[in-house]
């Protein structure tokens, strides 16, 4: 079969290796569509644990199982990260939090005709697709379920103002995810293309990042890496207001001391989702409530990954760009 390995954004190598050979409780699946995260083309971070078989946006079909819970045919997505349900962090209701899902995934990984499924993510991160659930809608489910925990720790409500910095993908959802919750949603970015899609998904306004925003926002939510928005958002943000570190720069952040103490701000991050997100972001996919085929602008073989991940670095008029096998 074939692989994509990561050496770095500009050298993904096509590679070979054997079909991996499934045990006990344990699935084969035959990747579908496998989408490139945001975080794949993080260079910075992904190199230093290169060189490795990335992807963890996959949907596809079973082909072989040793499970009593699935059978051969059916199409799937499968969530790479499972939580093990028993430690103190996942009793809390903190799953992503837990060590199991820091540790686990699927072998070789998301970038690869096929892929066994430990029995640990068959047993907590494996969803069936409805059949009017394409493979590529299947492969935003985890990416919009990231959206779906992050507006639920800073608790979006309606009739707030909420100031997402980037529209690039996560900002998109984010966006459309804000919009359901009632909030009023300002969307800050460079790219022309990114601003009127963000206008086309519900939002109120936007504003071109190189200008400067004057507004408040109760939640500002940070989908860029740019460092410039760390600044963006603290300037913006109201007394009580909370920024959410969605995306994060490659150095720490200063923090404006006098401001976080009086106006008793709060910043958070979000990393991941939990079984329950997953749920939630199926459901939402599967309803029509959130219609992510919209933000699928390319897809292409695995065999063509290099390219892929030049259109995802370039961020030009690409949002979700999506792999095909089969």
């Amino acid at each position: 079969m074939i692989v994509a390995r990561y050496y770095n954004n500009k050298d993904v190598r096509i590679e070979e290796l054997p079909v991996p050979v499934i045990g006990p409780g344990e699935i084969l699946v035959k990747m579908r569509a496998s989408g490139i995260c945001g975080t794949d083309v993080m260079e910075w971070y992904r190199v230093k644990k290169g060189p490795r078989i990335l992807g963890h946006e996959i949907s596809g079909e079973i082909i072989e199982s040793q499970s009593s819970k699935y059978k051969v045919g059916e199409r799937v997505f499968v969530s790479h990260h499972v939580p093990c349900g028993q430690c103190k962090y996942c009793q809390a209701g903190n799953h992503t939090a837990c060590d199991t899902l820091h540790q686990g995934n699927y072998d070789p990984g998301g970038y690869s005709e096929f892929i066994r499924i430990p029995q640990i993510n068959v047993e907590r991160g494996v969803y069936v697709l409805p059949e009017h659930v394409s493979y590529e809608e299947g492969t935003m489910i985890e990416p919009l379920a990231c959206g779906v925990r992050g507006l639920r720790l800073i608790d979006v409500r309606a009739g707030q103002t909420v100031l997402i910095l980037g529209a690039g993908v996560s900002g998109l959802m984010n966006v459309v995810l804000a919009k359901l919750k009632g909030a009023r949603v300002v969307v800050t970015d460079i790219n022309a293309f990114r601003l009127n899609k963000a206008r086309e998904l519900g939002a109120d306004e936007v504003i071109n990042a190189a200008q400067e925003v004057k507004l408040t926002a109760d939640k500002v939510i940070i989908c860029t890496g740019a460092f410039g928005a760390i600044d963006q958002a603290f300037r913006c943000v109201d007394k009580k207001g909370v920024v959410l570190l969605f995306a994060i720069p490659n150095r720490d952040i200063p923090l404006p001391i006098p401001d976080f103490w009086r106006k008793e701000l709060t910043v958070t991050s979000s990393y991941g989702a939990a079984p329950v997100d997953l749920e939630e972001s199926l459901e939402l996919i599967s309803t029509g409530k959130v219609k992510v085929r919209e933000l699928i602008t390319d897809r292409l073989p695995l065999s063509n990954i290099q390219e892929a991940f030049d259109l995802v670095v370039g961020a030009k008029d690409s949002l979700k760009v999506v792999l095909k096998s089969g």
